[in-house]
């Protein structure tokens, strides 16, 4: 587990031409097509009480109405009239990650589409071990689902402070657990994300106060989407 400004590019890196797609869900597409602006805060996949006992329906009116929505509002306000009013999502954050001078508009863009992949990597009645093409994938990088598991916790305690917690993939289908702080994502990298959670405080706070770990376990055996993380994987 390294974060990515440690990370060895060469076993994961896959390329900033990559994109990343996603089928058959009510968000925007983050894959061959980029994320228009007015498209880029969709409607939630799911009823606000379906996450529920995990996730309440309290906590998805204040992380997607206020925290989620706050950052849309905050993207278009920054770019509008500026040389990004046309751009993609993904290519504001491209071009942005690495300018500390443009450090206002990267932190939302980014919030904006972790976000999105945040709300797409759970579902209703998920968790628990994968199958597919992704279960043999984790077999290979980690010994096993358990192997995977631990790591992912392990990340997401030890993750000082706000971020995220990703299952990434680089060439011949290589798997890794990788952190970010704040608003920093795969994307901006070059590497292809998976699956998300957010151990932001607000993502949890509500329902499971300072129990991040509690959390973290409970959001892989009831939430955690496979189905999301298989159709990425196979894209």
């Amino acid at each position: 587990m390294q974060p990515f400004n440690t990370i060895d590019r060469r076993s994961i890196l896959i390329g900033s031409s990559t994109l990343l797609g996603v089928a058959g869900l009510s968000v925007p597409s983050y894959g061959r097509e980029e994320t228009r602006l007015a498209a880029s805060y969709p409607p939630l996949p799911y009823a606000d009480t379906a996450l529920a006992p995990v996730i309440s329906s309290e906590t998805v009116a204040y992380h997607y109405g206020k925290h989620h929505k706050g950052y849309y509002d905050a993207v278009l306000k920054a770019v509008a009239g500026g040389e990004f009013a046309d751009a993609s999502l993904e290519e504001i954050i491209r071009k942005t990650a690495q300018d500390p001078s443009r450090a206002a508009l990267f932190n939302p863009a980014g919030q904006l589409w972790n976000h999105n992949f945040y709300w797409a990597s759970i579902r209703p009645k998920g968790g628990g071990k994968p199958s597919g093409a992704i279960a043999a994938q984790i077999d290979e990088a980690f010994g096993g689902y358990d192997g995977f598991r631990k790591e992912f916790l392990g990340a997401a305690t030890k993750l000082f402070g706000s971020g995220w917690v990703w299952l990434v993939q680089g060439p011949q289908n290589k798997l890794a657990v990788v952190p970010t702080a704040n608003a920093d994502t795969p994307i901006a990298h070059g590497i292809k994300p998976l699956l998300t959670l957010d151990v932001w405080e607000h993502s949890y706070y509500i329902d499971w106060r300072n129990r991040r770990a509690d959390y973290a376990n409970a959001w892989l055996d009831r939430l955690v989407n496979w189905d999301f993380a298989n159709q990425n994987a196979s894209s």
